[in-house]
C-alpha cells in the first residue's frame, strides 16, 4: 500500500496540535479539507486514528503507534527529496531563492552580484511565491533559501537572520478620507475594513492586520487577496485598506492607490532564512553572507 505524504503530513498536524483548528492554521489549509484528509488516511489504513470530540482529537491506539513512527518516515523522504533537488541545483549551479513581494528591496540585487563574485559561474535563481505561502517555498524545500518577512508560520524550525527594518505605511484607495493626511495614527484605522491575506496563513495574516496591536479591537476584513496584483485592485476598488512596508510606495505604486506613513504600529523585518540541514552547505552559507554584507 502507498500512502501519499501529504496525508501523513496532516495526521502529524493533528496529532501534534491536538484540534483540527490549529491543525489547518499550521499546514495553512482549510479545517474541511484537512477532515478529509485525515478520514481519506482512515479509509486507506483500515483504522480509525483519532476519536474527535469537542475538547480536540484524541489518539486512539493505533493512531499512537502511527505517531510514534509517521515524523521520522516523513522527514526521511523531505532529506531524500531536498538532496535530490540540491543535487540537481548543484549540478546545473543555480541557487534556488524564495521571496515574497520585493523580496530584499533595493538590496536584492546588490546581495546576487556579491553572490556572483563569491560563486563566479553560478546563477542565483528567484521564485516568487503567493502570500499564502509565507516560506516561499523553504518548508517544502522548492528553494534552497528565501528572503522573508517575519514573522511567519514555522519561523522556528528554519534559522533566521534579520537584515533590515522599516516601517509599515498603509495604503487606500486615493479617494479614502484619510488619504490626503501626511502621517496617520493606527488608531484612527481600527474601524477600516481591511484587505487580508488568506486565513490560513494565521500568523502571517494576523501579522499584517497587525491583530495583536489594536488594544483587543475586533478587524474587519474586507476582502482576501493572495497576489499583489490582487491587493492592489482590492485597495484601489474600496474593498478595504492594508498595511504594507513603507517600500511598497516604491515597488507597488499604482493609480488609485495612496499610501501614507502609520504611527503606532511595528516596523517590519525582513530576513534571509535557511534549513538547519543547509548549516555546512558552502553555496548556501555564501549566499547567507552576501545577505548579512547589506545589514547597515
Amino acid at each position: 500500500m502507498d500512502v501519499d505524504t501529504r496525508l501523513l503530513r496532516s495526521f502529524i498536524a493533528v496529532a501534534e496540535e491536538g484540534t483540527l483548528t490549529r491543525a489547518a492554521e499550521r499546514l495553512f489549509v482549510s479545517q474541511p479539507a484537512l477532515t478529509k484528509q485525515i478520514k481519506q488516511l482512515e479509509a486507506q489504513l483500515g483504522v480509525r486514528l483519532f476519536t474527535r470530540s469537542k475538547a480536540g482529537m484524541a489518539l486512539t491506539g493505533p493512531g499512537r503507534t502511527l505517531a510514534e513512527r509517521a515524523p521520522e518516515l516523513v522527514s526521511a523522504w523531505d532529506r531524500a527529496l531536498r538532496d535530490t533537488r540540491s543535487a540537481s541545483a548543484r549540478a546545473a549551479r543555480v541557487l534556488r531563492v524564495g521571496f515574497l513581494a520585493s523580496a530584499a528591496n533595493e538590496a536584492t540585487q546588490d546581495i546576487i552580484a556579491g553572490f556572483a563574485r563569491r560563486r563566479p559561474g553560478w546563477r542565483v535563481e528567484m521564485r516568487q511565491a503567493a502570500w499564502s505561502n509565507p516560506t516561499a517555498g523553504l518548508a517544502q524545500g522548492d528553494v534552497d533559501t528565501a528572503l522573508l518577512r517575519l514573522p511567519f508560520p514555522g519561523q522556528d524550525s528554519l534559522h533566521v537572520e534579520v537584515l533590515f527594518t522599516e516601517p509599515r505605511w498603509v495604503a487606500l484607495p486615493s479617494g479614502h478620507r484619510l488619504a490626503a493626511r501626511e502621517q496617520i495614527p493606527f488608531r484612527d484605522l481600527w474601524d477600516e475594513p481591511f484587505v487580508a491575506a488568506p486565513e490560513a496563513t494565521g500568523q502571517w495574516r494576523d501579522y499584517w492586520l497587525a491583530a495583536g496591536e489594536r488594544e483587543g479591537r475586533p478587524v474587519s476584513v474586507g476582502a482576501v487577496t493572495d497576489q499583489p496584483d490582487e491587493w492592489l485592485n482590492a485597495i484601489a476598488s474600496g474593498y478595504g485598506i492594508a498595511l504594507a512596508p513603507a517600500s511598497s510606495a516604491r515597488f507597488y505604486a499604482r493609480p488609485g492607490v495612496t499610501y501614507r506613513p502609520v504611527t503606532g504600529v511595528s516596523p517590519t523585518r525582513v530576513a534571509v532564512a535557511w534549513s538547519p540541514a543547509d548549516d555546512a552547505n558552502p553555496v548556501i552559507q555564501d549566499f547567507v553572507g552576501c545577505c548579512l554584507a547589506i545589514r547597515p
